[in-house]
């Protein structure tokens, strides 16, 4: 009697049950019981082929949940001696954070002589023959798929070793022809040195304009058609996100945690620099002169969230958040006056646009509608309040179908880099028994694959560069966060009745939706300045009496919290636990805060967290040299050095802090004293 096999039609969850832990040294497994089917064919069936009935048989499958490096190269094949593909997949997207190319490729070889040795003694032996077959398809795939991992000049070493194997050992299979192929390609590049950003698309200089008679004047902002601004910052950004390598944004690499995993992010760095220069030629523009009466100002902010619509029709999530950021900055929110001539329609525009990142229920708005579009040909544009505005976008959306223009889609980077890095400061790198913890890396790769499929999606745009329009660009001026407040400020002075408004509310334990500290962009934050921001926040009370209707809240600042409200839950904030972010306050770079999560315990004092994010910037100091204070609505709170961080934080404000040396804690003190100075001769 035959007996055909095959996999069960039932759910994978269904038919995969746990069913113990499994430990052995060096490893530790959790083990599935699997149901598979056998369809038997009788003896007077057989030529008909005919079934006559069904079994059921149940299977042991162990998956690998920790180990050492060398079980975990075991894992690469089945216990049938094939190659786990899903299990290859997770592993070559995420070791370099627990292990270099040359020590995998090491451990690579040396299982393959193993089994070879085994197999050339049993040659019948089918699971051996498998194993080797595996270990040679492991290598052939890692080779195509992450050449960068040997990509090591001046001398190729992990290359050299690949190659030198492949010859000696397999030499009846392709991989020493690949392997040469990559040398020859590497030997022959010239190393790519200079700006990211511009070895993708070069910004002409003016003197390469001049004798365009087609740019004989330079373009002004109010000129540029919003479908040209769109397209442009899309054309870049498409760029920039298909080129960030993904595992460069795990957490460990991100942060450069790991001293060993010190490998250069320029993708990601490119993709953040774009999304910062976005955002800050925002309020530049906003804010650049002096002489604008409130309607002229107010111009500017309606065309950036014309932009911004625009952006959301064609899927460019960054840009769009870039925007978005940008005026929610306090500088360019706290101008009630010119928001007043901002009319309705432009604000419902921009509340709906923001609602889009909005951090309720981690993000959930902003995935979800991602998700959605990710992979879709054309946006689902049938959103929005506004009749007349819902119409014209489907007839835009409809005009796309028509003449077979598609759009691709660009996520907003950070909320990956968020996951990435929460995932990496919640999860350990090992177990109690010093194995590396492969979970945590599965759950990494979650995200991973997110990001590649996305990569993917952002293929699909078809545009071309204006060259004039980039000029324009790079020529804006960017302020920093001081002369960003002094030019808000030369706007429009501090008031009395705000200052009163943000003093009640403070005191009600109210964090005012009008307060878009300048926390809001990707990783580019401005420093907070308590004396500043604690007397020109412009509370909702005073928009609503003023316009009767009110601006959308922060990107950060999603809602109302009250000492009594509930905070949303969160898988990073627990009973004894959560994580926070804090960065450290760099001399001269006031506008490039780059926040680092950290873990926080209910045991955890002020020393023990600014040792712990000190470790994270590769920083020794003595105890005492540096100050840790939370980063508040309205301004900020220096915690003392004995105090527990768990219990003496506001768990109802962002969860953010900054680090500073005595230094620069003294120069803050001077300012914040020198503003409350200054705000009692204005009044």
């Amino acid at each position: 009697m035959d007996a055909v096999r095959q996999n069960s039609t039932e759910d994978v969850k269904d038919a995969n049950r746990f069913w113990r832990e499994e430990r052995e040294e060096g490893a530790i497994y959790d083990t599935y019981l699997k149901k598979v089917t056998y369809r038997t064919i009788s003896e007077h069936d057989e030529e008909s082929k005919t079934f006559s009935h069904l079994m059921w048989e149940t299977q042991k499958v162990r998956t690998i949940r920790a180990g050492t490096l060398e079980k975990l190269v075991e894992s690469f094949s089945t216990a049938s001696g094939e190659m786990d593909s899903a299990y290859v997949n997770v592993f070559l997207a995420t070791y370099r954070t627990f292990a270099s190319a040359n020590q995998v490729l090491a451990h690579l070889i040396d299982r393959y002589n193993i089994v070879k040795t085994q197999f050339e003694q049993d040659d019948k032996n089918e699971v051996l023959e498998s194993q080797v077959k595996t270990i040679k398809s492991v290598l052939s795939v890692w080779l195509d798929t992450y050449p960068e991992d040997f990509r090591t000049p001046p001398n190729y070493e992990c290359l050299e070793t690949l190659l030198r194997f492949a010859e000696e050992s397999v030499p009846d299979n392709d991989l020493a022809i690949k392997a040469q192929h990559k040398l020859d390609r590497f030997l022959k590049e010239t190393d790519e040195t200079g700006d990211f950003i511009s070895t993708i698309i070069p910004v002409p200089t003016i003197e390469s304009l001049v004798i365009n008679t087609k740019h004989d004047k330079p373009l002004t902002f109010l000129k540029i058609k919003n479908q040209t601004f769109a397209e442009q910052l899309t054309l870049r950004d498409a760029e920039l996100f298909m080129r960030v390598v993904p595992h460069h944004c795990l957490g460990a690499i991100w942060s450069r945690r790991n001293k060993k995993g010190r490998s250069e992010v320029n993708s990601v760095s490119a993709t953040i620099d774009q999304f910062n220069g976005v955002s800050l030629r925002v309020i530049s523009t906003v804010l650049q002169s002096h002489d604008l009466k409130p309607a002229q100002r107010a111009k500017i902010i309606q065309k950036w969230i014309d932009i911004a619509q625009d952006l959301r029709e064609i899927k460019n999530f960054s840009s769009l958040k870039a925007i978005i950021s940008g005026l929610q900055a306090h500088p360019v929110y706290r101008l009630h006056r010119v928001w007043m001539v901002v009319s309705k329609e432009t604000k419902a525009i921009f509340d709906e646009l923001s609602d889009i990142f909005s951090d309720e229920n981690n993000q959930i708005t902003s995935r979800e509608l991602l998700m959605k579009e990710a992979t879709a040909k054309f946006p689902d544009l049938n959103t929005g309040s506004n009749t007349l505005r819902k119409k014209k976008s489907l007839q835009k959306r409809q005009s796309w179908i028509e003449n077979g223009i598609v759009h691709g889609t660009i996520p907003y980077l950070g909320t990956f880099l968020t996951d990435l890095t929460m995932v990496d400061t919640a999860i350990p790198d090992y177990t109690d028994e010093g194995l590396i913890n492969f979970d945590k890396h599965r759950k990494e790769f979650e995200v991973l694959a997110q990001i590649k499929l996305l990569q993917s999606a952002a293929q699909v745009y078809n545009l071309t560069v204006d060259t004039a329009f980039w000029l324009w660009f790079d020529s804006v001026q960017v302020f920093s966060d001081h002369e960003c407040w002094e030019l808000s400020h030369g706007i429009e002075a501090p008031s009395e009745l705000s200052a009163k408004i943000r003093k009640k509310s403070a005191s009600l334990g109210h964090k005012p939706r009008g307060d878009v500290n300048f926390h809001t962009g990707m990783l580019c934050t401005f420093s907070s300045q308590e004396e500043k921001i604690s007397v020109n926040s412009m509370s909702d009370s005073a928009l609503s009496t003023s316009t009767g209707q009110q601006l959308s809240p922060s990107s950060s600042v999603s809602s109302l919290l009250s000492s009594d409200s509930d905070i949303p839950s969160s898988p990073f904030r627990m009973a004894d636990m959560c994580v926070i972010k804090a960065t450290l306050e760099l001399d001269n770079k006031p506008t490039a805060h780059i926040y680092k999560s950290i873990m926080l315990h209910n045991t955890d004092h002020t020393n023990s967290v600014v040792q712990k994010v000190l470790e994270k910037y590769d920083i020794q100091c003595r105890e005492g040299e540096y100050y840790l204070s939370q980063v508040m609505p309205d301004g900020e709170w220096l915690l003392p050095q004995s105090a527990n961080v768990f219990y003496a934080m506001n768990s109802l404000a962002d969860l953010k802090f900054v680090l500073r040396n005595k230094e620069q804690q003294d120069e803050y003190e001077k300012r914040k004293k020198k503003g409350r100075k200054n705000l009692k001769l204005s009044l």
